[in-house]
């Protein structure tokens, strides 16, 4: 049997205080945009985000992902030291200035990649890793492919021009989330806002990691044909979005472009909290289970970002099959939470148990069948 339990939005909803703002519409200079709410996926904004473009330095996200793979896998550590090739220090652009013939360790390539955008440093992590700058961007299409970025393809670790190098801005995006989420120890480097490698100090190009945003990372990009770009996380009373925006005309163009981008989804959107971690939302029958019921839960804040104008015609509701079967393990998926928003996808987020319910016994079992045997019986009784 299907259970929904419908919720009062003005009721049972928790809003952050902000000021009051009607809903708007947003408009930018960015050639391709595109801004989500991290929680939900939603999208809040988007101009052309399926386009490939060729992605400049924001295609280091890609290199770094696959090295944080193979610190995690253990093929590599932050201690390990990658040789410099004479091909490594003849690159030009943004640099580290690392010195061929030289070792450098992987937390120092980490930050002079994200920090000073060193394409030097990418091609020292590529061969380090692939042999070849080449083999390494195969691999990172590869990887890029299985992760669902379909727009992307490599032919190099930096970004630098190159016929073949191309990326969207639902690719970086969805590529930031999966840094954000897989490796949130590494995800630290993006907040520093300056590196010194080889007597040589460099601030973050991000320029929005001091303007009191939020905004905690990524990373941006320039070349004479992507224009001027950035891929970016802000997070605000709890609520992360992450963004893009690119082929702009200059650095003050994409900061001011980039902080509007952040303001207007903090401020025409509201953070509505439907539970906290570990609340109990509901309680479902169980059958054949040592205790009767059992508890559902949220497991983790549950919250989203709602278009403030949208928000009184919000509604939401929770539905499960049941009774649910014993055993049921706690933590174990089983209930929905669905949101619906007006003028925007339904929003579905897991309940879980909040306990766990064996199997009953033979008592147990002999109730429910004599249970199921009396409702078949009345079933067959006049007017039923």
């Amino acid at each position: 049997m299907s259970h929904e339990r419908r919720l009062l939005s003005t009721a049972l909803l928790f809003s952050l205080a902000l000021s009051p703002l009607a809903g708007h519409a947003f408009e930018t200079r960015a050639r391709e945009a595109l801004v989500i709410d991290d929680d939900t996926g939603m999208v809040l904004f988007s101009k052309d985000a399926d386009v490939p473009m060729p992605p400049a330095s924001m295609s280091k996200l890609m290199t770094l992902y696959v090295l944080f793979e193979a610190i995690r896998d253990g093929r590599v550590s932050k201690d390990t030291e990658f040789l410099v090739s004479p091909h490594a220090q003849s690159m030009v652009g943004s640099r580290m200035f690392v010195e061929a013939g030289t070792r450098v360790r992987v937390e120092d390539l980490i930050q002079g990649i994200i920090v000073q955008s060193g394409n030097d440093a990418c091609v020292v992590v590529a061969e380090g890793l692939a042999g070849t700058e080449a083999t390494f961007a195969r691999q990172m299409t590869k990887r890029a492919q299985e992760l669902g970025l379909k727009q992307s393809h490599f032919v190099n670790a930096s970004g630098l021009p190159a016929d073949g190098q191309v990326m969207s801005a639902h690719d970086l995006v969805l590529l930031a989330q999966h840094i954000i989420a897989d490796f949130p120890e590494e995800y630290k480097y993006f907040q520093e806002t300056e590196f010194t490698w080889n007597g040589i100090h460099q601030p973050n190009r991000n320029p929005l990691l001091k303007l009191g945003l939020g905004v905690d990372g990524l990373k941006t990009g320039h070349t004479a044909e992507a224009g001027f770009g950035l891929v970016g996380s802000a997070v605000q009373n709890g609520q992360r979005i992450l963004f893009m925006m690119g082929g702009l005309g200059s650095e003050a163009e994409r900061a001011s472009e980039t902080r509007a981008v952040v303001q207007w989804a903090f401020g025409a959107f509201d953070t509505v909290r439907f539970f906290t971690g570990g609340e109990t939302v509901a309680e479902a029958d169980v059958w054949l289970g040592a205790a009767p019921r059992v508890p559902i839960v949220a497991p983790k804040d549950i919250q989203m970002l709602v278009p403030r104008e949208d928000r009184s015609g919000m509604t939401s509701r929770i539905v499960y099959r049941g009774p649910l079967e014993a055993p049921i393990a706690a933590g174990q998926p089983v209930a929905k939470l669905l949101v619906d928003v007006p003028g925007k996808d339904q929003v579905t987020f897991d309940l879980v148990a909040g306990a766990d319910v064996p199997r009953g016994g033979l008592l147990t079992r002999l109730q429910a069948a004599a249970e199921l045997t009396r409702a078949r019986a009345a079933s067959y009784l006049p007017g039923h």
